[in-house]
């Protein structure tokens, strides 16, 4: 059967099982609808400056409204630094820009006490931690102690400086940067760590069209300016509504024996991966597919999860949570590589 008929087939299906198990999916979708409003305003004001890249800015909105952080890698230049930035600017929010080098201290990033003599105590200045959008760029050059410091404020979404714990303001997204071609002076993520990413972004160059605009844009020296369209109120909402959006047993299914597939490849008949894979996704390689899916079908408007959705989104999220061995780096197989055998092979419901 045609995927896209398959696909409509599933929708009608999805529909009759809500209408079944009481769920009102027209009262889901008029809500969604309602909530979602503000994506097409987002991205209008984001393409004042971002030329193309979609991808890259449909990828930070699902991390936005999943409520989870983006590695993005990519070479220099390809408008990662400006994008959050832009983000940053549509939404009424605070910025920080983290640039990370080898003689960073975690204390850079989240702030320290420091003496002061008119008190005669210590008082707190904060860290550039403390901002919506947190952009951590070159996140690799750093130490493992600068890194921990940012990730635990990811993962807890608190910092404590001294004896004091602050809680950080929400919404608190950061966008990690890391150039995939330089390796010398770097400190790789450890897997234990990388696995907090939500999402990893591969960012390919700008299309020839796309960067002649990019080209012109820059030599007349104007640029739109972007305006605060949508509030952080708006953003909290919407990471509300994002839950509610349905998702049918049968996707969730899906989304399970995707993930399986890369732990015991054997069991859905690609034995041949066995001794490519050194370790699979973890549970949060579930839990994050799920929210992400369901991030999708809300950017898209859509008050249900669909496989597309799903497809649409599992690259991002297991690329860095599959392990390959030195069997698969001989044969110069990657893990997307891997993910693409999986997804082709499970069947869609």
């Amino acid at each position: 059967m045609h995927y896209s008929k398959k696909m409509t087939l599933f929708e009608t299906k999805i529909k009759s099982n809500m209408m079944e198990d009481t769920v009102d999916i027209k009262s889901i979708n008029e809500k969604i609808e309602r909530e979602s409003a503000f994506v097409d305003l987002l991205t209008f004001e984001m393409n004042k400056v971002i030329v193309g890249q979609k991808y890259m800015v449909e990828r930070l909105l699902i991390g936005l409204l999943g409520q989870g952080h983006i590695l993005l890698e990519g070479v220099p230049g390809l408008a990662k630094t400006l994008a959050i930035n832009t983000l940053s600017q549509a939404i009424e929010s605070s910025f920080s820009r983290i640039q990370f080098t080898p003689d960073l201290l975690p204390a850079d990033v989240v702030g320290t006490l420091i003496y002061n003599m008119k008190v005669n105590d210590f008082t707190i200045k904060k860290g550039p931690i403390f901002a919506n959008f947190v952009l951590a760029d070159e996140i690799n050059r750093a130490p493992a102690k600068v890194q921990s410091a940012l990730l635990e404020a990811m993962q807890e979404k608190q910092v404590t400086i001294g004896d004091e714990t602050f809680k950080l303001d929400r919404p608190f997204l950061v966008m990690a940067t890391q150039n995939p071609i330089e390796q010398e002076g770097t400190y790789p993520l450890p897997e234990a760590q990388i696995d907090r990413f939500m999402l990893k972004t591969v960012i390919d160059y700008p299309k020839i069209d796309e960067e002649q605009l990019i080209v012109r844009a820059n030599l007349k020296g104007a640029f739109d300016k972007v305006n605060a369209v949508v509030s952080t109120e708006q953003i909290l909402r919407a990471q509300e509504a994002v839950r509610e959006v349905y998702m049918d047993e049968k996707i969730e299914k899906y989304i399970l024996d995707i993930i399986f597939a890369t732990r015991y490849p054997e069991k859905y008949k690609l034995a041949d991966l066995k001794p490519l894979i050194s370790f699979g996704a973890s549970p949060r390689g579930s839990i994050n597919l799920a929210i992400a899916a369901k991030c999708y079908a809300f950017i898209k408007r859509r008050g249900y999860v669909i496989p597309e959705d799903v497809r649409a989104v599992v690259h991002d999220v297991l690329r860095h949570r599959i392990g390959i061995t030195y069997e698969a780096e001989a044969e110069n197989v990657t893990s997307v590589d891997i993910i693409n055998k999986i997804v082709n092979q499970i069947e869609v419901p």
